[in-house]
């Protein structure tokens, strides 16, 4: 079994000991960690997407959430155990490949990498978009091209200058949450100064066919309309292998994730849902948040909006990249992928890493702009389920990683899975339950979104058992003491 090392000082070259972490800088300060934690729960899907949440189940989208939420709290707890243990920069694809053997390490990497470079081509196309609305001299295209080129440049730089970035871009975004949240709170208990808004109200909860409008089963439909804007979570785990304390990171960004879940995604859909009908047509029209605003009589609500959508996408962009370029060198420095993948620059930054995904991020823009209802839906739908995967596949590492750590470091074991294992098993089952659901769901493409991703997972899956077994074919027999613990 292989041991995770610490993170260097320094970036080195293409050397190493083919072990996560190797080559990379401790770029990363504390502040720069606290904001990548706290904006990675904060995604452009939250601000978007809503609104079909919210007229598929009305009020009770709010349990859609709430569910959703503590999954994603029991995932990441079970994250945070293992990366606080062993910080590297592989996080789960690492973790797995120790737990469950090089073949689980191997898919989930290249399968996670495979939704960034996919997320990369959404997001550059979103914040064209917006950007091409105001300044429409520049086609489309042209600024998804100026956007990504600008994000590539700041993670070519250093791992410091991509955690400046989203240390800004998460800034805008939780202030701008943090701000939403306590002006619409003090609307709808009648309270904010200037505003007299008539639609506003805890009524609003039940008074429009109640709190469940459309039966207990859209709880579950909502589950799948909100379950993938919370990807983005692990993020800190994967960074916090670049900070100068990679335990500290991981440990308080795992024990504040509740709040974090709690505030941003409950407390803002709460205020959306009491400022304005569920079933107010301007929440479809305008989007949940812009029809909240309007609703208080914030002039230019609209722009506004734009402006924190835009750089929720900036925000992710930059993080997908930087996501991405990681797995891409962590599956380099455990021989999964090409070895040019664990080079690193003098500064400690995946040159090559970096650049092979923004090079797939591109192919997959040029495909969003040429083939849509082709070739880039079918990216889309055969990437949509690697969020319910990864989630899976960390649960059930913990459940092996917890007895290796235990008998091996028991010290390093400082964020503990709550009622372990039974929690775990329970979550397993949640997750399993939501794809067995989605099976169900033809209405929202969630069928075909399970069953394109199962084939690309079935895929990766079996080229990552051809590689393991050519490799032993390879491989000399050592001998039995040299390995007392060898992988199952």
């Amino acid at each position: 079994m292989t041991s995770q090392p610490t993170m260097t000082k320094a970036g080195s070259g293409p050397g190493g000991t083919g072990e996560p972490g190797d080559g990379l800088q401790a770029g990363l300060k504390n502040r720069h960690l606290s904001m990548i934690a706290i904006g990675g729960v904060i995604g452009a899907g939250l601000f978007v997407g809503s609104s079909s949440g919210i007229a598929t189940a009305g009020p009770g989208i709010l349990l859609s959430y709430a569910l959703v939420g503590t999954m994603v709290v029991l995932v990441m707890r079970m994250l945070g155990e293992m990366s606080a243990a062993n910080p590297t920069s592989g996080s789960f694809s690492a973790h797995a490949d120790r737990a469950l053997g090089r073949w689980a390490g191997f898919s989930i990497g290249w399968l996670y990498w495979f939704f960034w470079v996919v997320v990369l081509a959404i997001e550059a196309t979103a914040g064209a978009v917006i950007l091409e609305s105001w300044i429409p001299a520049v086609p489309q295209w042209g600024w998804a091209l100026i956007v990504m080129v600008v994000l590539t440049a700041t993670n070519l730089v250093s791992v410091g200058s991509y955690g400046e970035f989203e240390f800004w871009f998460a800034g805008i975004k939780v202030v701008a949450i943090g701000a939403f949240i306590v002006i619409g709170g003090l609307a709808v208990f009648g309270v904010l100064p200037g505003v007299d808004s008539d639609t506003a109200g805890l009524g609003n909860l039940t008074d429009h066919g109640g709190f469940l409008p459309n039966g207990p089963g859209a709880i579950l439909t909502g589950i799948l309309l909100v379950v993938f804007s919370f990807m983005g979570s692990e993020i800190a785990t994967l960074a916090a292998g670049e900070s100068e304390d990679p335990q500290r990171a991981v440990t308080k960004s795992t024990n504040s994730i509740i709040w974090r879940i709690g505030v941003f995604y409950l407390g803002s859909i709460f205020v959306v849902v009491t400022l304005l009908p569920w079933d107010s047509e301007a929440i479809q029209k305008d989007g949940s948040y812009v029809a909240a605003l309007n609703s208080l009589g914030i002039p230019n609500a609209g722009e506004i909006m734009k402006f924190i959508v835009l750089t929720s996408v900036l925000s992710c962009l930059n993080s997908g990249l930087y996501t991405a370029s990681r797995m891409a060198f962590s599956l380099g420095q455990r021989g999964d992928a090409p070895k040019a993948f664990a080079r690193t620059t003098g500064r400690g930054v995946p040159m090559t890493a970096i650049i092979a995904s923004v090079v797939f991020g591109f192919v997959a823009v040029f495909f969003n702009y040429e083939f849509p209802d082709s070739v880039f839906l079918f990216l889309v739908n055969s990437s949509g389920a690697v969020a319910l995967f990864v989630w899976l596949v960390i649960c059930f590492s913990q459940l092996r990683m917890r007895k290796i750590i235990e008998r091996e470091t028991p010290e390093k074991l400082v964020v503990r899975m709550w009622l372990y294992p039974y929690l775990t098993y329970a979550t397993i089952a949640l997750i399993i339950f939501v794809l067995g659901y989605m099976l169900t769901d033809t209405e929202h493409d969630g069928r075909d979104t399970v069953l394109l991703s199962l084939l690309v997972a079935a895929i990766v899956v079996g080229i990552a058992l051809v590689l393991e077994k050519v490799r032993r074919g390879k491989a000399p027999l050592a001998p039995l003491q040299e390995e007392p613990d060898a992988k199952v």
